[in-house]
């Protein structure tokens, strides 16, 4: 980080008021009194520090971490908010998204991972209507995790040449 300033101030107020919330018990600070708000912190310090000082390799884990402490936050407060896997990837694929706007990299990551979210979080939603090929490619399906397996050590051994 060139200039820290605005990662610094921010990171500074925010654990002043996590902490301040934590010993006065407050109702209007009640977000702050719980650990996902260390996470949202920290997002919004990495987030504001790459647009205040274009470095914009930090809007990645900015926004993965704003978005997982805004997740679990939701999630601990709304019964109805989504608390699925499925979640964490699109909360990724908006990471990449954003992140790609800036630094021309990513976007083919944020498809993938906007698809993937898609189809776990609404898979079980749509399965009564693939009865017929789910029970054809049950076998098949066991064995996904080794596609992202082969895929991976595939672009590991691309970069490598």
């Amino acid at each position: 980080m060139k200039k820290q300033t605005t990662f610094s101030g921010i990171v500074l107020v925010g654990l002043g008021v996590y902490f301040l919330a934590n010993q006065l018990h407050l109702p209007l600070l009640r977000f702050f009194q719980d650990w996902p708000a260390l996470l949202v912190i920290f997002g919004i310090a990495f987030i504001a520090q790459a647009y205040s000082a274009r470095e914009y390799q930090y809007i990645f884990p900015g926004i993965v971490l704003f978005g997982f402490g805004l997740h679990f936050f939701l999630a601990s407060w709304f019964q109805r908010w989504p608390n699925h896997v499925g979640m964490f990837f699109l909360i990724i694929a908006i990471a990449f998204f954003f992140s790609s706007r800036k630094t021309k990299t990513g976007l083919g990551q944020s498809i993938f991972f906007f698809a993937f979210a898609f189809i776990l979080m609404f898979s079980e939603r749509f399965s009564h209507l693939f009865h017929i090929v789910e029970t054809g490619i049950s076998s098949v399906w066991k064995f996904w995790p080794f596609g992202l397996i082969i895929v991976g050590v595939y672009i590991l051994w691309q970069k490598r040449k």
